[in-house]
C-alpha cells in the first residue's frame, strides 16, 4: 500500500476517533448551530440545558466523551458565569481552540438575547394574564424533572464506589440543607478526592 494512503488513513482515524468514543472533528458552523438550537428551544435556564448539551455533544456527535463532559461541568460550575455558557466555552475550546469557543458561546447566548428582548417588550402587559400564569405553572415542575434527570444521567457513570457515593451525599446535604455555594462544594469535593485518592484508577 502506498505510504500516502497509509498516512491519509491514519489522519482520518485521528479525526473520527479519539480512542475513547469521542470525536474531535467539528466545523465552526456545526458547533454554532448545535448550541444555537439548544439555546433557542430550552426553557428553564442553564441546568436544563445540560442534558440537552450532553445528548448532542456526547451521545449524538461524539465530540467529547462522557468523562470529559463531566469534567467540563465541574470546571463550568466553579468558574464565574452561567453553567451552560461555561460548558459551551469548554467544549468549543477543546474542539477548535479560541475560534471554537467563540462559535459555541455565540450559538449559546444569541437565542437568549433575542428571545428575552422580545419577551421584555410585552411581558408587563401579559404577565398578569391567567393563561400566562397557567403556562408557567406547567413549565416549573417540568423544569425540575429535567434538572433531576440530568443529575441522574450524569451521576450513574460517575458514582462507582462507596467513597464517591459518600462525596455525592455530602455535596447534596451541603447544597440543599446547609445552603453552601455550589462552587465551594465543588472545591471541597475536589480536595476530598485529592486527599482520599478516590477514582484515581477508575478511568
Amino acid at each position: 500500500m502506498d505510504s500516502r494512503q497509509v498516512s491519509g488513513m491514519t489522519c482520518c482515524e485521528k479525526e473520527t476517533d479519539n480512542g475513547d468514543g469521542g470525536s474531535k472533528s467539528a466545523s465552526l458552523w456545526d458547533m454554532f448551530w448545535t448550541f444555537f438550537r439548544i439555546g433557542a428551544f430550552t426553557i428553564g435556564g442553564g441546568y436544563v440545558m445540560v442534558p440537552l448539551i450532553q445528548k448532542d455533544v456526547v451521545d449524538r456527535k461524539g465530540w467529547v466523551t462522557k468523562d470529559e463532559f463531566i469534567d467540563a461541568l465541574a470546571i463550568a460550575q466553579t468558574a464565574p458565569g452561567p453553567i451552560a455558557v461555561n460548558t459551551s466555552v469548554y467544549v468549543g475550546y477543546a474542539l477548535r481552540g479560541f475560534a471554537g469557543a467563540a462559535a459555541s458561546v455565540a450559538g449559546c447566548i444569541i437565542p437568549s438575547i433575542i428571545i428575552i428582548l422580545m419577551i421584555a417588550s410585552v411581558f408587563d402587559r401579559i404577565s398578569s394574564l391567567d393563561v400566562v400564569q397557567a403556562i408557567f405553572s406547567g413549565i416549573r415542575p417540568a423544569v425540575a424533572v429535567l434538572i433531576a434527570s440530568a443529575a441522574i444521567k450524569l451521576g450513574k457513570p460517575v458514582i462507582r464506589s462507596a467513597g464517591e457515593l459518600a462525596i455525592a451525599a455530602a455535596a447534596a446535604i451541603m447544597v440543599s440543607l446547609l445552603h453552601i455555594s455550589p462552587a465551594l462544594v465543588v472545591v471541597i469535593a475536589a480536595l476530598a478526592g485529592l486527599l482520599t485518592g478516590i477514582g484515581g484508577d477508575s478511568r
